[in-house]
């Protein structure tokens, strides 16, 4: 009965055009041959195997670009450096004067530094730095006229002993600041086309001031200077 069957799936398959994309069942009650040569592979020969296999599997791309970077130098870091000094400025009358160029003149080393820090202090109680305009002349006496109408003479103060100038000085000094922390890039003060340094003279006979410059900053890698700026 059950052989019957089967041949009347083939004989149904062959005639609906189908027996191509059929293949013939297996008569029913066939064993499958056992292959009596076949033994098992060793451990060791396993290990081997995949050993091998290992070795030769090719490296990607990604792994080579990472040993290259392994295996290459990395560059030498430039060192940190410092430099402080202090500048003597002349007299400069009451008021607030553009002392860019003057600053350039006395800190030529400033021409060494590709990238840093300044900080610029003043060491006095009635003068103060500042960073403003330096296109119009306008600029400084419309300032120090703003500062005078701030801090004017004829206020009640208690400090007197040194002349009526010296506490609205004190109090100019206070507002305006006495230092400036400025960038360096490329041997000069990192500033805008119309930024200028100035000096506050708050004073009527201030007499010398003396600033404080410290610079912390890389040098050029090539050991050469930048060129001398030009105000």
């Amino acid at each position: 009965m059950l052989a019957t069957a089967s041949m009347n799936m083939n004989v149904s398959a062959k005639g609906s055009g189908m027996g191509k994309a059929m293949c013939s069942p297996r008569p029913l009650g066939t064993i499958a041959p056992v292959v009596r040569n076949a033994h098992p592979v060793p451990a060791q020969g396993m290990r081997t195997l995949v050993g091998r296999l290992n070795t030769e599997r090719p490296v990607s791309t990604a792994q080579s670009i990472a040993g290259e970077r392994s295996t290459s130098a990395p560059a030498a870091a430039r060192p940190t450096e410092w430099l402080q000094k202090v500048i003597q400025l002349p007299p400069y009358d009451r008021g607030c004067h553009v002392i860019t160029r003057t600053i350039y003149n006395a800190l030529p080393e400033i021409n060494e530094f590709d990238v840093g820090i300044a900080n610029l202090f003043v060491m006095h109680t009635s003068a103060s730095l500042t960073i403003n305009e330096n296109a119009s002349p306008d600029v400084p006496p419309d300032l120090n006229d703003a500062l005078d109408r701030l801090a004017p003479e004829r206020a009640p103060y208690r400090h007197t002993d040194e002349g009526p100038d010296d506490m609205p000085a004190h109090v100019k000094s206070s507002l305006m600041g006495a230092s400036l922390m400025l960038p360096i890039s490329h041997g000069r003060f990192g500033m805008g086309t119309w930024q200028g340094i100035y000096l506050n003279e708050h004073r009527n006979y201030g007499g010398s001031r003396r600033i404080m410059i410290t610079i912390q900053g890389q040098k050029r890698a090539d050991g050469r200077k930048y060129p001398g700026s030009v105000w």
